[in-house]
């Protein structure tokens, strides 16, 4: 297991607009690139399992989004997934990065629609080669929200929701949406855990929150997207996702019939921490086919 110390030493900050982003950028740097995008409320170290066999031939590409992680979490930032786009684009335009295979999961998967959208619009500064999301509602009227979510989502409940919630239950609702609980240490846990709190991470859960209402807000704007989007796409999915439900990659498969859908059957919804070796492995044979 990759401590977050070794995990902090593998990566830099850097300034994007003003903030203190967290980048881990490995593999060769004249490789096709992976973008990753990572889902809520844990960051970066989601895929710390997965760097090695990424890297083998990709240049990789993962940073914390505003608010999580190790990046700065700032009170006064809306946390809108709009702006966590202009984060993206801002971190790899610093790294030089003109073109590469996008990769999101769970609250990334939102961002990954804005920046399809983006790009329809001629507004891109990356070019894309690839899409693959993983684990996300994005057809939000779809997706089972946990009892958590829907705490946080009230702006009445939320502020007394996070003070009281403890590393046990953090714990306890974590494994809840695993297809193999036991499958992620109590040690991996517990550093998605202080990570999460790094610097009062955890007051800014109520607002970040708010991307579950965005969702709703922008739908027509991102599941139009994706409906008109032309990249090859891989809808990479843990079948046994009790929250981002098997019905919602169906869907997605009906708004891209050019798309292709991978079910993980015995994994849920972090399948990249619960079987690093069989999520890499989807993800590569279908980037290594797009050339």
């Amino acid at each position: 297991m990759t401590s977050i110390s070794d995990w902090q030493s593998r990566g830099r900050t850097i300034d994007i607009l003003g903030r203190q982003v967290f980048v881990v950028e490995e593999g060769r740097p004249d490789a096709p690139a992976i973008l990753i995008l990572h889902g809520f409320p844990s960051c970066s170290y989601d895929f710390h399992a997965c760097m090695q066999t990424l890297t083998a031939n990709y240049r990789v590409v993962v940073h914390d989004h505003l608010g999580f992680g190790l990046s700065d979490k700032p009170a006064n930032f809306s946390y809108s997934l709009i702006e966590q786009a202009e984060v993206a684009f801002a971190v790899w335009q610093n790294l030089g990065v003109q073109e590469g295979h996008l990769v999101a999961h769970d609250y990334g998967t939102s961002i990954a629609t804005e920046i399809l959208a983006r790009q329809q619009r001629g507004a891109l500064p990356v070019a894309l080669n690839s899409l693959t999301l993983c684990n996300g509602s994005v057809h939000i009227e779809l997706a089972h929200l946990t009892l958590a979510q829907k705490l946080m989502r009230n702006r009445l409940t939320a502020p007394l929701f996070v003070r009281l919630v403890s590393r046990a239950f953090f714990r306890r609702r974590i494994r809840d949406i695993l297809g193999k609980p036991e499958s992620v240490s109590d040690q991996e846990l517990d550093a998605l855990w202080l990570l999460m709190n790094k610097s009062d991470g955890r007051k800014r859960l109520p607002r970040i929150s708010g991307y579950i209402d965005e969702r709703r807000r922008f739908w027509h704007r991102w599941i139009g997207a994706l409906q008109d989007s032309n990249l090859p796409t891989h809808l990479l999915w843990g079948r046994r996702d009790p929250i981002a439900v098997p019905a919602i990659a169906h869907r997605l498969l009906e708004d891209m019939p050019h798309a292709k859908l991978t079910f993980m059957e015995q994994l849920g919804h972090y399948p990249m921490l619960e079987d690093h070796v069989v999520w890499s492995r989807h993800l590569l044979e279908f980037i290594d086919h797009q050339g």
